[in-house]
């Protein structure tokens, strides 16, 4: 099967994906390269952890505004209708993902788009049914470092390109990509999962430990400097992809830091774990 040729003017797009920022991180962060974009907006993700999420974002469901009276059914049409918008293609529209439903599918093979990812969170290895229809389908090199992502990106010429980046400073351990491993906050029961899963290995059944209140405020405090740690990577994120480009900056899911009792993110109900940040724009 070989690509069509893609629709004249079609725009390059590239989804940021800050793994598990929430809402209220990002506004208190204030970092100076969202104000390129735009107005940062409140939206809601569609699941609370990370591999649900990325297969919502990879159906055209980008984190949603919550809107009343409307029909919830006629605005996730019109929600996935704005990628006409993103990529410059007027008669695009939702009827056309029908029946694979599948972002890249659909980029790929009907607009002749090159797809790309590059994952940081191993819920997301080239393995998974996630990676589908992509061109090229990487791991970061670290799970905390978009700088080494933006070094290893790659815009083909003659076609647009569809980028999705998932990059983990914002995720625990909340650090930035020059911080010492040293340095991570150690909490019995979380670093040790978290440890697991990067290498891969099956995760043992443990009891849950209780959180210090003051301990959660601290990595709380960790992810909005996490956020503000981007601060050049992203400038030279702005900086590498061509004129034309559509950029989308998001979150998969919030986070919990002690409210309600929870800590993390996943099998929770609550608020703070479905609020993210959100905003996007055409750079030059």
């Amino acid at each position: 099967m070989i690509a069509p040729s893609p629709p004249k003017g079609a725009r390059n797009c590239v989804v940021l994906i800050l793994d598990s920022c929430r809402w209220d991180a990002m506004m208190e962060a204030d970092p100076t390269f969202i104000k390129r974009l735009g107005n940062i907006e409140k939206r809601y993700s569609y699941a609370t952890w990370t591999a649900p999420s990325h297969y919502n974002l990879l159906m055209g469901l980008l984190p949603h505004p919550s809107p009343k009276h409307v029909f919830a059914s006629s605005h996730y049409k019109s929600d996935l209708n704005r990628f006409s918008d993103r990529l410059n293609i007027p008669d695009l529209c939702f009827e056309q993902m029908i029946p694979r439903l599948w972002l890249p599918h659909h980029l790929k093979w009907t607009l002749g788009y090159r797809t790309q990812a590059i994952m940081s969170l191993p819920t997301l290895n080239p393995s998974t049914p996630i990676a589908v229809d992509f061109d090229r389908y990487e791991m970061a090199p670290k799970h905390n470092d978009l700088m080494a992502i933006v070094n290893q990106l790659e815009f083909d010429e003659n076609r647009p390109n569809f980028i999705v980046i998932n990059t983990g400073e914002t995720h625990y351990p909340y650090a930035p990509a020059d911080e010492p491993e040293t340095q991570w906050p150690r909490i019995h029961g979380v670093h040790g999962v978290f440890r697991t899963l990067s290498h891969g290995q099956p995760i043992s059944t443990a009891s849950t430990p209780f959180f210090n209140l003051d301990r959660l405020e601290q990595l709380y405090k960790r992810q909005i400097r996490a956020i503000q740690s981007l601060e050049n990577a992203i400038t030279a994120l702005y900086d590498k992809v061509p004129d034309n480009t559509w950029i989308t900056i998001t979150s998969d899911h919030g986070e919990l830091f002690g409210e309600g009792g929870y800590f993390g993110h996943g099998p929770i109900n609550h608020r703070k774990v479905l609020e993210v940040p959100f905003v996007e724009g055409l750079l030059r």
